[in-house]
């Protein structure tokens, strides 16, 4: 007689658990770093150019050389991912942050500091793979976005407190020297982040899918799976399913790599990241002088942060869909206006604050938050890896090009390439409408017969 398989616990019994919720923050620490060593570089372009005789080309290449490692980075983090479990890369990623930061504040040559920029690069772009699909493997389908969203959570913050930490080591270390404390400092929470990873557990998913059931069982129970034996049937089922497909680039997965590659390119066609690496640079052009324009920045982390904080409580409610309609139309909006101020005759310092702010409060509540979401569970369990690795290099091309070309772009068009970056929302806009499907609320394992 063929025993019976109790059947998944519905969604509604799903719980979030401590367990669970500390597992979370504690891969999301993955996030801080990202925005952190992301953002950080704003504050010492003026300095690296002064420091190694840098062309406007030059520089954009500097700010750009850790752009080059997370396309790197996120292009190969998928497959070991897969192979050898979330955590051991996850581990990989904090050594890298710790000996990056490190080697790039002590960089006695512009090599040098091209060489460990770049190493930093990978291991962002490594965690923008291995964090989100960490995350959603240990989260129950009914709260996965707003779990998911913790890491753009993390993200945002790292974001802010690199500038905040940029205007406090400008007051305290003045001089030329400013900038390797800036670029150091990262490896404060690069050795937190590895001693709290050290503590974490693989997810089940990857246990369920290596055909490890008595781990998978032992995880889902540490975590508080409220019917773990059902929950290994389920993921088993869908690796028997899984074993047929294993290639990414196949007729049945083409929606979802159209959709992962769509939506990381309308990302950095925001212009979000020229931004977070020039706003400074951006400020200046409003008129604002070297201190206000640092304390501007403060004031754009800050706004990142709090409409991030809005997105957690939103995406699960709403859907993925829902958020993007509107932030497409006031991203638009916001960055024709800052163009429209960088064009006249004499610049308005506040609605070029306002304007950005606006663009950065749109950017957080809907793309910012949805991108890592959506490309985290997008995927069939047996390609996530991959397909979060598709979308994760695609995100970082389009960001490495866009952050090289930007100092230059600005310098000969001035406001008019915000008025290019508005066009772009407005035509996500009709992407979503036509051609997204909405994956809230899907559990992982049902998501390939959902999205085709």
């Amino acid at each position: 007689m063929t025993p019976t398989v109790p059947s998944p616990a519905r969604d509604e019994e799903a719980r979030v658990t401590a367990a669970i919720v500390v597992s979370a923050l504690g891969a999301a620490l993955g996030g801080l770093l990202f925005g952190f060593d992301t953002a950080v570089i704003s504050g010492t372009t003026t300095a690296l150019q002064a420091r190694f005789a840098l062309t406007d080309g030059a520089l954009g290449f500097t700010v750009a050389s850790a752009l080059i490692g997370t396309v790197i980075g996120s292009l190969i983090a998928g497959a070991p991912a897969d192979r050898y479990g979330r955590k051991p890369m996850l581990l990989v990623v904090a050594v890298a942050y710790v000996v990056s930061s490190l080697g790039a504040a002590l960089a006695a040559s512009w090599t040098m500091l091209l060489a460990f920029r770049f190493l930093g690069g990978l291991a962002i772009g490594a965690a923008s793979v291995v964090t989100p699909v960490y995350i959603a493997e240990v989260s129950p389908a009914r709260f996965r976005g707003r779990l998911v969203a913790l890491n753009q959570l993390n993200i945002v913050l790292g974001i802010l407190i690199a500038f905040a930490s940029n205007y406090v080591i400008a007051q305290l270390v003045p001089g030329e020297n400013a900038w390797r404390w800036m670029l150091g400092i990262v490896a404060v929470p690069s050795a937190v982040f590895l001693l709290v990873t050290l503590t974490l557990p693989d997810t089940p998913r990857w246990y369920a899918v290596n055909a490890r059931a008595a781990q998978a069982l032992a995880v889902m129970r540490r975590l508080g799976f409220p019917a773990p034996e059902a929950e290994l049937a389920r993921m088993q089922e869908a690796r028997v399913e899984d074993r047929s497909a294993p290639r990414l680039f196949q007729r049945r997965y083409a929606t979802p790599v159209g959709c992962a590659i769509a939506i990381a390119m309308f990302n950095q066609l925001s212009g979000i990241n020229a931004l977070l690496y020039y706003a400074p640079r951006i400020f200046a052009l409003g008129g604002a002088g070297a201190d206000s324009a640092l304390l501007q920045s403060i004031a754009v982390g800050g706004t990142n942060l709090a409409f991030t904080v809005l997105a957690l409580f939103l995406i699960d409610r709403f859907g993925r869909k829902p958020l993007l309609y509107v932030g497409s139309v006031a991203c638009a909006a916001a960055l024709i206006l800052v163009g429209i101020q960088l064009e006249a005759a004499r610049p308005d310092g506040t609605l070029v604050l306002l304007g950005l702010m606006g663009f950065i409060a749109a950017f957080a509540v809907s793309q910012g938050a949805v991108i890592w979401v959506f490309l985290s569970e997008v995927f069939p369990s047996e390609v996530r890896g991959k397909g979060q690795a598709l979308g994760s290099t695609t995100h970082w091309v389009m960001a490495a090009a866009i952050t090289w070309l930007f100092p230059v772009v600005a310098g000969a068009l001035g406001g008019f390439v915000f008025f290019f970056f508005g066009a772009m929302m407005l035509a996500q806009l009709v992407w979503v409408r036509r051609f997204m499907p909405e994956t809230n609320g899907v559990a992982l394992e049902d998501m390939g017969a959902r999205v085709h």
